[in-house]
């Protein structure tokens, strides 16, 4: 990451949400009481963006930052009281806020007024979001109810009161258009489904839950309260897979990356923990200034933005990869250089010394010695290396092993990749060549990506070639060490009759010698 932007807002931010279409902005909720004679607000690093002198001033507002700008383009600010919880809807056109009023407002990204207010809740709102098919709107507040409003109308299509105590969190799938999840401080977690008239599923996390997020092929939810994160299967009715203990106090938000293989977590402990979707252990964690109240990834997990309750917003972009490989050109000799001395012819007496060529190091070679594993094993996997050269591909895994890495290497693949190494596993697996190798590679594979079988056809398909090919090899091994046994059968029996044959030469050679004397 480059070293990280630093903004300040007016009070403690509760959430951060990023435009779903370029060029991906983010809107920050954030709500503040300032007093005082004269208040200096700081809206930008380093440099002075507003000054208010008032008596007492009231922030109530949600601002559009520009992504690598980092000013506020934009800013909602027809709010009389605290804001909450502002979320983009799909196609990045709409903008839906909770309050403390207990109001919820629809905005138009283009404009400034509120487009529809849903009246309903006798408490504050701090959950609202869209569902998926972009007509509805969820909500959840301090009055112990979760609702459903219809756009179009602007009007209340279902109430569930089933929580007992605040709803402070929540989220839709993008699956399925009628499924929204909600978390309430009673520690429970319900799932609802608009056609019914009650919850679907509930889910005892055991603390006040802060946190709720389903992941995108809606068949795992995470939910954080208290000091833990934990993963359940809600295709298994609510089954708790595993359950995370990695801060020190409340983990208040969560996060996915684009591609599912990464979650992350903030807590007022001030670390955000990045954990593997695979194994679910962290290999990676931020540390920062201040307690986490909010965090958001950009779509292109280019971008990471925390708010903290000083009111304080870190963004942080990703390092081009580009700028890595790419070195600077060095200034070339002039042309004299390279043909001083090429006309020059030795003498007798002189001593000459060659110079030995230097040899190019391959891609491969270049990672492996820079200890980047999972690139190393990438390049051999290149359809020029893995048909042509299958040895290189083979050593290369051969060293990652020996290494002790190779296992990191294979862990956290795509569906595409998987696939490409369970082909090359299975076509290479019978040669004797690569056999001590291989099975040992398709040994991790079958490990590693064992909780995922079921989830790809086309992985599954890869599994039974994989399968196959090593029962047919088992069964001709079987075979020829049936006629290995037939054979040392033939050679002992022609070695038993070589040797009679020999004794009884040796037997009848004396009687000959002693006739012809004789």
């Amino acid at each position: 990451m480059k070293a990280p932007i630093q903004i300040k807002e007016f009070g403690a931010v509760n959430k951060i949400d990023f435009s779903p279409v370029p060029p991906r902005n983010y809107a920050v909720t954030a709500s503040s009481r300032v007093s005082g004679f004269s208040e200096v607000f700081t809206f930008l690093s380093f440099s002075w963006y507003h000054v208010c002198k008032l008596n007492v001033f009231l922030l109530y507002q949600i601002h559009i930052y520009g992504r690598y700008s980092h000013e506020p383009i934009k800013t909602f600010s027809r709010f009389k009281d605290a804001a909450y919880c502002g979320t983009y809807r799909d196609d990045g056109n709409l903008l839906v806020a909770g309050s403390d009023e207990g109001i919820i407002r629809l905005f138009d990204i283009s404009g400034k007024a509120p487009l529809r207010q849903f009246d309903g809740h006798t408490k504050p709102v701090h959950v609202v979001g869209f569902l998926s098919d972009k007509y509805r709107i969820f909500s959840g507040g301090d009055d112990y109810s979760s609702k459903l409003w219809d756009i179009p109308s602007g009007t209340e299509i279902v109430s569930y009161r089933e929580h007992t105590d605040y709803v402070r969190c929540g989220c839709a799938s993008k699956v399925n258009a009628d499924v929204f999840v909600t978390g309430s401080y009673d520690h429970t977690v319900k799932l609802f489904d608009a056609r019914t008239k009650s919850s679907i599923i509930t889910i005892e996390h055991g603390q006040p839950v802060e946190s709720v997020l389903l992941f995108p092929s809606g068949g795992l939810l995470v939910s954080a309260g208290g000091r833990y994160v934990k993963v359940w299967d809600v295709l298994k009715g609510g089954q708790l897979l595993v359950s995370l203990k990695n801060h020190h106090k409340t983990v208040t938000c969560l996060c996915l990356n684009s591609s599912g293989q990464r979650l992350l977590s903030g807590s007022l402990d001030r670390h955000v923990k990045i954990y593997s979707t695979t194994s679910y252990k962290v290999v990676h964690s931020f540390s920062y200034a201040a307690p986490i109240l909010s965090l958001a990834l950009s779509p292109e997990d280019e971008t990471i933005v925390v708010g903290m309750t000083n009111g304080v917003l870190n963004i942080k972009h990703r390092k081009p990869e580009e700028g890595k490989e790419k070195s600077q050109k060095k200034r070339q000799p002039a042309y004299r250089t390279y043909m001083k001395g090429k006309t020059y012819m030795p003498k007798q007496e002189d001593f000459s010394v060659s110079k030995p060529v230097r040899r190019a190091l391959r891609k491969y070679d270049k990672l492996l010695k820079s200890f980047d594993s999972s690139k190393a094993l990438d390049a051999v996997l290149e359809p020029s290396i893995r048909l042509h050269t299958p040895e290189v591909t083979v050593a290369v895994m051969q060293e990652l092993h020996r290494r002790g890495t190779l296992r990191s290497a294979l862990a956290g693949r795509d569906e595409k990749q998987i696939n490409l190494l369970l082909t090359f596993v299975a076509r290479r697996v019978i040669e004797p060549r690569f056999t001590s190798i291989l099975v040992t590679v398709a040994d991790m594979i079958t490990d590693i990506y064992q909780p995922v079988l079921g989830q790809s056809a086309i992985v599954d398909r890869q599994f039974l070639r994989l399968q196959e090919a090593i029962g047919k090899e088992i069964d001709y091994q079987g075979e020829l060490l049936e006629v290995l046994g037939m054979m040392d059968t033939l050679f002992a029996s022609f070695a038993e009759k070589e040797v009679t044959c020999l004794e009884e030469n040796r037997s009848n050679s004396p009687t000959e010698i002693i006739e012809t004397d004789e």
